[in-house]
């Protein structure tokens, strides 16, 4: 394996120069767990932690690093390192904190492609799809759904769902694989050298049997399907970066029981791109698409000309994503008080010493 097969770029080494970097060692961070992280290299894998001034300078979330980043670190003995700088990311794939107001939780970062895997059976859900679908726009993500355990289902059910899909989500390729057949080679074939993939979905959608499958060797333990609900039993516990045989970087990540939106970008829009044209149409240029005379959305949805359940799923995401603004705003505000506090105190005791 060469370092450009692991995801590095010219820009990266540009930065690289330009930081005066180039005296430590670069590597990317495949695995993290509670503040200690395994940077890979083309030739070895390392033990790492932050070193102190990294850790203690920093202010939020996105200055520790995350799976899929690229760190410059220094080896102090043997597998062991010190990580000192964290390098610029092209993407961040993140959700709202599981039960943290205003938080988020960085999924996975420089991801190319995510692979949002759903299965067709009981799992089947195209609001949740569109949940992860506006993760991977408001990263500048591009998205690929894969629907699982297509032997569950019958050929019908299957076309039936396809064009579902279809009809609500446009532009975006869609794979059907098997879990008990391969039928993986379609999506095999469009994984490139060099290039990021995270797989996002929830429990037992078989994420780690289609791992499994694409790497050509059991990367992540699979579960028995349950007769009484058709999901596997859930194994994957930790995020992980896995090269491939085929030259392509998979990131492999525990179900997701809750996707909370936390787009501060354009993401809800790009995926509800259909919606948001029909806005421009409205009477007012304030209206907010509930209830007012001359509104074009509620017009087309009445029509049927927009479906009727992703309005509403719309309409969900669209108010999650402003309360997770607004909390993220005041959380900010608490923690800018509480530092004057804490500068305050330090400042006068400082001051009762003289």
């Amino acid at each position: 394996m060469t370092i450009k097969e692991l995801g590095y770029n010219k820009n990266l080494e540009k930065y690289r120069v330009e930081q005066n970097l180039d005296s430590l060692e670069v590597g990317r961070v495949i695995l993290e767990h509670k503040e200690r992280y395994v940077i890979k290299t083309p030739e070895k894998e390392f033990d790492s932690e932050l070193i102190g001034n990294l850790r203690f300078t920093a202010k939020s979330r996105y200055d520790f690093p995350a799976v899929g980043d690229w760190v410059a670190f220094s080896e102090y003995d043997q597998g062991k390192a010190l990580i000192h700088a964290i390098y610029p990311r092209n993407s961040i794939i993140e959700r709202q904190a599981v039960g943290k107001s205003g938080h988020i939780q960085i999924i996975a970062t420089n991801v190319d492609y995510g692979i949002i895997v759903q299965a067709v059976d009981r799992d089947f859900n195209l609001n949740r799809l569109e949940r992860y679908l506006t993760i991977c726009n408001a990263s500048n993500v591009e998205p690929i759904i894969v629907l699982s355990k297509i032997d569950l289902i019958s050929k019908s059910e299957l076309e039936s769902i396809e064009v579902q899909v279809k009809k609500r989500i446009k532009d975006v390729s869609i794979i059907a694989v098997s879990n008990q057949t391969k039928g993986y080679e379609t999506l095999e074939n469009i994984i490139k050298i060099g290039k990021t993939y995270c797989l996002l979905g929830s429990s037992g959608v078989g994420k780690s049997t289609l791992l499994n499958s694409l790497s050509g060797e059991p990367q992540m333990k699979t579960g028995e399907i349950s007769s009484s609900v058709n999901k596997g039993r859930h194994i994957t516990s930790h995020r992980e970066l896995i090269v491939l045989n085929s030259g392509g970087i998979l990131i492999d990540n525990p179900g997701m029981r809750e996707v909370g939106i936390a787009d501060r970008t354009r993401g809800l829009e790009t995926t509800f791109e259909s919606i948001i044209e029909y806005s421009k149409n409205c009477r007012f240029k304030d209206c907010t698409h509930i209830h007012e005379k001359g509104c074009a959305i509620l017009a087309a949805v009445e029509s049927g000309e927009i479906n009727e359940d992703s309005y509403a799923n719309f309409r969900k995401m669209e108010k999650e994503k402003k309360h997770f603004q607004s909390d993220a705003i005041e959380r900010k505000k608490r923690d800018k008080d509480l530092g004057k506090v804490i500068r305050n105190f330090q400042k006068q005791r400082k001051n009762n010493k003289y």
